[in-house]
């Protein structure tokens, strides 16, 4: 296996376990809330909180992964993920319990994600990036169709525990594919001014964003289409469709980045634009307007961020996983903010009314996209003059 193949495989598989233990409680929830006593606002609570705290861990930990690099970053993540499962079968005797043990292991979420970010910065060939970043953001939806399967084959025939006890167990082997620093890379770190933090910033509270209005497609598709007249099987299987739709255009995504110079951003901006025209279209009663929206939302509105996340590492190569850590930030809170936000509106207003803010809210991070991109290449320019400069005089 070359270098670059083990990259992407420990990469993928980093971020799968990193992020299992949250989708595992959300596949098992009936289960789980049978014997602890706790109902769907409860498991919201949780999930909200445990994507509130991996914001403001996101950061620090894109600072420790540039300091001790991909290899022991993954390590710990995974073996965080494993410890984390262990304590659920073993110590979750009670909603408190659990809504603890998730909430304090966030961060292997967070440092799993940026961890992976650097591995593949650092070892793939740049002519195979972008794929191997949509490749890692697939890993997500894997970790959801792992949880699904542990359902029927696991928490129904042996109990919701033993899911977690094999989570654990396939944490631990996941270790032995795990990035490796090899043996005279020199981290680096950006140089003072060199990282452009204000046009990032900008894309990070675009992300989140997008991130908040996309995340409702998930989460209240299926209420939102029985409670206009489709029936629960055709909202359901739609549903999975999206999934599919989401999983192949990420991959898409990555693939046809590497045929790109450039542009990657604009893209992403292009993208949510298209994804706000879906949700717009989950407004409009009808099975056809609900196929036509959940294509685009799935498809365009949240197929971008490994698209996102290369296009960042390509701009600021010195430290990826410091720059990433300022994005998925964003990502991370508009996983906070977006499924309280749209859950308010569709209680108090409708669950139409929700989506068209969900369709607003993309606009407006299409917008900053676009404003961030601007940003980004002023700071090039910048910073190209800035080198020159010395040249010329020398010249002179």
């Amino acid at each position: 296996m070359t270098e670059g193949m083990r990259a992407a495989v420990g990469a993928v598989t980093t971020t799968t376990v990193s992020v299992l233990p949250v989708f595992l409680t959300g596949a098992l929830a009936v289960q789980i809330s049978a014997e602890l006593g706790f109902d769907p606002a409860g498991l919201g609570l949780v999930v909200a909180l445990y994507f509130g705290i991996s914001a403001l861990a996101s950061l620090p930990c894109g600072w420790l992964v540039e300091r001790f690099g991909s290899g022991p970053t993954s390590r710990t993540a995974v073996t965080g993920a494993a410890l984390v499962m262990g304590a659920v079968a073993a110590f979750a005797g009670s909603y408190a319990a659990l809504m603890t043990i998730l909430l304090v292991s966030a961060w292997c979420n967070v440092l799993g994600q940026l961890s992976s970010n650097l591995t593949l910065a650092r070892y793939v060939p740049s002519a195979r990036l972008g794929l191997s970043f949509g490749m890692k953001q697939s890993a997500i939806p894997l970790a959801t169709l792992l949880s699904g399967l542990a359902v029927p084959t696991v928490a129904l025939t042996v109990g919701w525990r033993w899911a977690y006890v094999m989570g654990a167990g396939l944490a631990l082997a996941a270790l032995l594919v795990t990035p490796r620093d090899t043996a005279g890379r020199v981290r680096t770190s950006a140089a003072h001014g060199e990282r452009a933090t204000a046009a990032l910033s900008v894309i990070g509270i675009a992300a989140g964003l997008a991130a908040a209005a996309a995340n409702a497609l998930g989460i209240f598709l299926v209420a939102s289409a029985v409670e206009r007249g489709i029936s629960p099987g055709l909202a359901g299987l739609t549903l999975t469709m999206g999934s599919v739709v989401g999983l192949t255009l990420r991959l898409a995504n990555g693939w046809l980045a590497d045929r790109r110079s450039g542009g990657h951003i604009a893209v992403v901006a292009g993208s949510l634009l298209l994804g706000a025209g879906g949700l717009a279209l989950l407004a409009v009663p009808g099975a056809p307007a609900l196929v036509i929206g959940t294509v685009l939302g799935f498809g365009l509105g949240w197929a971008w961020p490994g698209l996102l996340q290369f296009a960042v590492v390509r701009l600021n190569p010195s430290a990826p996983a410091a720059a990433t850590s300022i994005v998925q930030a964003g990502v991370y809170a508009g996983g906070f903010i977006g499924p309280i936000g749209f859950g308010f509106i569709a209680t108090h207003a409708s669950f139409p009314a929700a989506w068209l803010t969900g369709a607003t809210t993309m606009v407006v991070a299409s917008a900053m996209m676009v404003v961030g991109r601007r940003m980004l290449v002023a700071h090039r320019v910048a910073r190209e003059m800035t080198a020159a400069a010395p040249r010329i005089s020398a010249a002179s």
